[in-house]
């Protein structure tokens, strides 16, 4: 006798989804293991992680109704990936970004890495003067000025501009793809770049040559 797993084409579609994200979380918990062991390298490693961790975002997004938390998703099958959970739903980064810091150097200030910064700054800025709040917008840039901030490892390891944009990551990724900024999380974001940016830019002449 023939068992129908589903009972319509909306159903199908729901259980694959479902296959993929337990594919997804199942796979980066093994990339995660991988390079925590040394069997990747952080070359190997990154641009990997940087393809989970937007699938994640749009798939977690897509099913945001039949799967409103991943924590609760992960329990129904018995999942037991919490370095999958942290990179993908707590961190949002790939742990060579998180820790480019140790990885780069102790003495990285050149004028290249400070323009770098700036650059991202301005770019985080004008994309929400731009309107463009979705998380799949906004995300990518403040990773790419973390990782640039990280670069510059003459700052202190609590450089408000670093914990701040840190912190506004690992909210962004509690979210879903499509999810948008309100106004008011807009505005409070626009704010904390503007004054990690005045005080980055007043660190400057405190810098080594």
């Amino acid at each position: 006798m023939e068992v129908k797993l589903w009972n319509d084409k909306r159903e199908r579609e729901m259980y694959e989804n479902f296959a993929d994200l337990y594919a997804i979380i199942k796979t980066t918990e093994k990339l995660e293991k991988a390079y925590v062991r040394d069997l990747i390298s952080s070359v190997e490693y990154e641009p990997e992680c940087l393809k989970l961790i937007p699938q994640f975002k749009t798939l977690t997004s897509t099913l945001k109704v039949t799967v409103p938390s991943v924590d609760r998703f992960m329990d129904t099958y018995k999942m037991d990936c919490p370095a999958a959970l942290n990179r993908l739903v707590t961190s949002g980064v790939p742990a060579t970004v998180e820790h480019r810091q140790a990885s780069v150097g102790a003495n990285n200030t050149s004028a290249a890495t400070v323009a770098e910064c700036v650059q991202y700054f301005i770019t985080a800025m004008d994309t929400l003067k731009l309107n463009m709040y979705a998380v799949d917008q906004v995300h990518p840039v403040l990773a790419d000025l973390l990782a640039s901030l990280d670069k510059l490892t003459i700052l202190p390891p609590d450089f408000e501009g670093r914990v701040k944009m840190k912190e506004w990551i690992s909210r962004l990724s509690r979210m879903g793809a499509a999810d948008e900024l309100t106004e008011q999380q807009s505005r409070q974001l626009h704010f904390d770049l503007e004054s990690s940016y005045n005080l980055f830019m007043a660190a400057l002449p405190n810098l080594g040559s």
